[in-house]
């Protein structure tokens, strides 16, 4: 399947991120895997994953598109922060790798040109995870196949919302030629549809899914006003 059939799959399509982090009950590849069939059987067109292990897994039980990333480390780049991190997810079975490609230097000195190019020669695609407009213009332009909003409100030059950057979705849909996913707090259906029609060509949704213990909490949160 080429690039352009690959992300034609996701086009307004809803894909969810199944990841559970350190220390939750749903952290592991088992529970993951369960979670990518769930939200398949559902409707999702594709699957986000966090993870060599459990991108492996989760890649031999659903069909759908998968994106992978790999979270490591603990300074300001951590989503796929290095080119070996990228290679690895390929590996793995990601049709598509997302990474940091805001404008803060990658910590192993690479450029994002570069990186892209060595996971296009594994196989893999690669998805610009950005924080600006310009980052998201300039990843398109060194050869990322795609585009997403992930970063928005998590690196200094980027607004701090309660809600979706739609206001980013539209200005990178009407200067990108590559495809753009919207993502980042989109907590509704309204949200998400309001995104396709700005120019998203799909739409990602994590926490407001696949994270049990927060909807939990604002339904208890809720509840707990109310009784007093």
């Amino acid at each position: 399947m080429t690039g352009v059939e690959m992300l034609g799959l996701l086009r307004g399509g809803l894909v969810v991120s199944c990841q559970a982090y350190e220390g939750e009950p749903l952290h592991g590849p088992r529970f993951m895997t369960a979670m990518a069939r769930s939200v398949v059987l559902g409707g999702a067109a594709g699957v986000r994953v966090n993870g060599p292990a459990d991108v492996e897994a989760v890649r031999a039980a659903v069909p759908v598109p998968l994106i992978g990333l790999w979270k490591d480390g603990d300074g300001d780049v951590y989503i796929t922060p290095t080119a070996e991190h990228a290679l690895t997810i390929a590996r793995a079975g990601a049709d598509i790798v997302a990474l940091d490609a805001t404008s803060r230097p990658r910590p192993d000195g690479l450029g994002l040109a570069e990186t892209i190019a060595r996971v296009h020669e594994a196989g893999a695609l690669v998805m610009a995870d950005v924080s600006t407009a310009a980052e998201g213009v300039a990843a398109a332009e060194l050869g990322a196949d795609c585009v997403s909003t992930t970063l928005s409100g998590y690196t200094p030059a980027s607004p701090r919302l309660h809600g979706p950057d739609l206001e980013l979705v539209a200005e990178l849909a009407g200067k990108l030629d590559v495809p753009l996913f919207a993502e980042g707090r989109i907590s509704t259906p309204a949200e998400a549809a309001r995104a396709l029609e700005l120019g998203a060509h799909a739409v990602v949704v994590g926490g407001a899914i696949t994270r049990p213990a927060d909807i939990t909490l604002r339904f208890s949160r809720v509840l707990k006003e109310a009784r007093s």
